[in-house]
């Protein structure tokens, strides 16, 4: 039987999937998340007031650098040559909560949902660290992949 873990080979060793025989096709993911916080909080970052800057400025950087590094920083995660990060915030005042949207895309031999992923997670997580200092009780959920498209597998979305 073959293990449905593709990370692990038939003696249960870690290693790198090999995807020297996959075809090259246009890859595409798109993740999002989200961070809770206080209605002050979300009015400091709205402001653009914050102490420490442009918080969702900072914030798309972040997304943009994760998601180039995340080979770095996910151990069996090939690197891959991006071809587009694009980053989206959707403000909720209601829930006073912030939205990230990040789609990643390239042409290659593997796909992309661990980028768009590793975005999202950073800039949530820089949005925490620049406004920690008032809101300490942040709280940052649900990221997830919504879809991802191209591969040999094809186009996957969410059931949401």
């Amino acid at each position: 039987m073959t293990n449905p873990l593709t990370h692990f080979d038939q003696n249960g060793q870690a290693h790198m999937v090999d995807i020297g025989e996959k075809a090259e096709t246009h890859r595409i993911a798109v993740a999002t998340g989200y961070i809770s916080m206080l209605p002050s909080t979300l009015a400091l970052i709205q402001s653009g007031s914050s102490k420490k800057g442009d918080v969702l400025g900072i914030a798309r950087i972040a997304a943009i650098q994760a998601a180039k590094k995340t080979s770095d920083l996910i151990p069996l995660c090939h690197p891959i040559s991006l071809t587009r990060i694009a980053v989206s915030f959707d403000v909720n005042e209601t829930s006073s909560s912030i939205s990230c949207s990040v789609t990643t895309e390239t042409y290659g031999k593997t796909g992309v949902e661990m980028e768009a992923l590793t975005a999202v997670s950073a800039c949530l997580l820089t949005i925490y660290d620049m406004c920690k200092a008032v809101d300490r009780g942040m709280t940052i959920s649900e990221i997830k992949l919504l879809e991802k498209h191209g591969g040999k597998s094809g186009d996957w979305l969410a059931n949401n």
